[in-house]
């Protein structure tokens, strides 16, 4: 089990190696009336890469591009800009009214890219994210220009964030197929309470060789413990207070509220705060590289920096895995031993095995990899 933000990890199949922590900044500044002034921002800052730390991720659209203003100025104040991994985003309309301010589109990455570099006092970028699917522009455009950018030196590696399934698999198949850069990561919504990339997006990670780096870990501040339940809702001080309204961010649900309830007796009984447990439960789940963890105060980053110095014990780990289950959907439902015994007549196939066979290790899925016999 990795102990420390210095046990680097390689990013998905590429040499980008990163910490088990990833430090986001959408904290970094108070223009969405919360997160951190410059002081604070950069006192985090500084004691993550103190600590060890080299994953860093912002976005143009996080508290209106004065993230990506503060932590170009904390990289260069530093000199840190060798050391660390800097990772930002695209896809967010920058200028209302003009429709190619915004997407997946060849204009806009190459518009929002520029604005990047410039805040960021930088001329390339580690780890460039699509930030949404947009809907609208094919897949082949975007490989495309994400190729050329790769190619030109301005980004090093590329990565899908939010992006549903079936178009991540598309993307990276034709990458492939055509002999383009490929994608070396997902980041998406992942906790406790949020575990629905489970059905698709981590299976389809392990098979094409993406590191995964879950955001919002705790719900969006919700799975520290801090909110407190009155009638149908939930008060606190924190994010959740100024996006509750919006049904994307809202977690307090009765689900919620009853997985939390275990979390923070889970926490209780092993000394440990609800955050710790709720961040190693989420950075030590299989397919996971790299966990996004946010502050706007230190004590909460000394907090998050401890959640994986220990291990959760066997028994109330499946406390916790069993009140948060997804719920049986179709068609996985039908993937369950008894279906595939009536599609084998009986036999059993080891899938330890047969991936052993066909492919190289390096090739083989993060799941088949775990199921390898121990030496």
């Amino acid at each position: 089990m990795r102990t420390n933000l210095n046990d680097y990890i390689t990013l998905g199949r590429s040499g980008l190696r990163v910490s088990p922590l990833c430090l986001g900044t959408m904290t970094f500044g108070t223009e969405w009336g919360w997160g951190a002034e410059e002081k604070t921002a950069r006192e985090v800052f500084d004691r993550y890469v103190d600590a060890g730390g080299n994953f860093i991720d912002t976005a143009d659209l996080y508290t209106e591009g004065h993230s990506e203003d503060l932590l170009g100025k904390f990289i260069s104040d530093r000199g840190v800009r060798d050391r660390v991994v800097l990772a930002t985003k695209f896809t967010f309309n920058g200028d209302a009214g003009n429709p190619n301010a915004g997407g997946n589109g060849r204009k806009n990455i190459y518009r929002a890219l520029e604005g990047s570099l410039r805040r960021l006092q930088t001329d390339y970028i580690d780890l460039y994210w699509l930030h949404a699917w947009d809907t609208v522009t094919p897949v082949e455009e975007v490989i495309s220009t994400l190729n050329d950018l790769v190619r030109g030196g301005k980004i090093r590696h590329y990565g899908f964030s939010d992006t549903p399934a079936w178009y991540v698999a598309r993307a990276q198949t034709l990458a492939e197929k055509e002999g383009k850069e490929r994608l070396v990561a997902l980041q998406l919504e992942y906790s406790l309470v949020e575990r629905n990339i489970e059905r698709e997006h981590i299976p389809a990670a392990q098979e094409l060789g993406l590191g995964i780096t879950p955001w919002s870990p705790l719900a969006g501040g919700f799975l520290s413990g801090k909110y407190r339940r009155q009638e149908n809702t939930g008060v606190g001080e924190g994010r959740l207070e100024k996006t509750k309204d919006n049904p994307a961010f809202n977690q307090f649900s009765d689900r919620n509220w009853g997985i939390l309830d275990e979390l923070v007796t889970v926490a209780n009984e092993i000394s440990k705060s609800p955050a710790q447990v709720a961040l190693n439960w989420v950075a030590t789940q299989p397919g996971i590289t790299s966990t996004i963890i946010g502050a706007t105060k230190m004590a909460q980053l000394e907090d998050n920096l401890k959640s994986i110095e220990f291990e959760i014990p066997a028994e109330l780990r499946k406390r916790l895995d069993d009140l948060s289950a997804l719920e049986p959907a179709h068609p996985y439902k039908i993937f369950n031993p008894e279906m595939q015994g009536m599609m084998s007549g009986g036999t059993r196939v080891n899938p330890w095995l047969a991936a052993r066979v066909y492919a190289p290790p390096s090739q083989q899925p993060l799941s088949v990899r775990a199921q390898a016999p121990k030496k």
